[in-house]
């Protein structure tokens, strides 16, 4: 229930703000610049080289070298040296994803990804499966609730019929990703499914 749950919620956040999953990392205050500032701090490049892949490292440790060496008069070198190597970083944790590299983000506060931080810190899912329980309840009853007022008036008009299928379209596409994320399926079926049905 609780790993039906955690996906669910990568679905929901990703439906409501397209880009933010797959931008979390990207910023500031995300993981990876996190293990940035620690390896610094440390002078040890280990807790960065799990964020990229095995054929990045020897950048990553080339990079890690320049860093070290250019920050150490501090001040403005040292800043500018820090956010040359998070850039190198990010940049090719991307790449080992797969995604492209748009520049690194301010820090951001999204409550999804906190409580998921915050689950691994703690070793609880609790409070995230309660977080991540009421998003989907009340996206999956919001477009419900859309849906089931809109098709009383879907005989009405071509206008009102229209209103109808774009509600009910939504709510379907909804419920298929969420149901797909959980089973293990793919959500890229929501489309086709949701057509098939338009034409019934």
């Amino acid at each position: 229930m609780r790993k039906t749950l955690l996906m669910l919620v990568v679905v929901a956040a990703t439906a409501a703000l397209p880009g933010v999953a797959s931008a979390h990392c990207d910023t500031l205050n995300g993981p990876v610049v996190r293990a940035a500032r620690l390896a610094l701090e440390a002078g040890d490049v280990t807790p960065v080289l799990k964020w990229v892949p095995a054929a990045a490292e020897a950048e990553v440790r080339a990079a890690f070298s320049k860093t070290i060496e250019v920050r150490k008069p501090g001040g403005p070198a040292r800043e500018l040296a820090d956010t040359w190597f998070f850039e190198t970083l990010v940049r090719l944790h991307r790449a080992g994803e797969g995604e492209p590299y748009t520049g690194l983000k301010p820090a951001a506060a999204d409550p999804a990804f906190d409580a998921a931080d915050h689950a691994l810190e703690t070793t609880s899912a609790d409070a995230l499966v309660k977080l991540v329980s009421s998003h989907v309840s009340e996206g999956i009853r919001t477009r419900f609730a859309r849906a089931a007022e809109a098709r009383k008036h879907a005989e009405h008009n071509v206008d009102a019929g229209r209103a109808y299928v774009a509600a009910y379209v939504d709510f379907l596409h909804y419920v298929e990703a969420l149901h797909n994320a959980g089973t293990g399926g793919h959500a890229s079926s929501s489309a086709a499914s949701a057509h098939a049905h338009e034409k019934k």
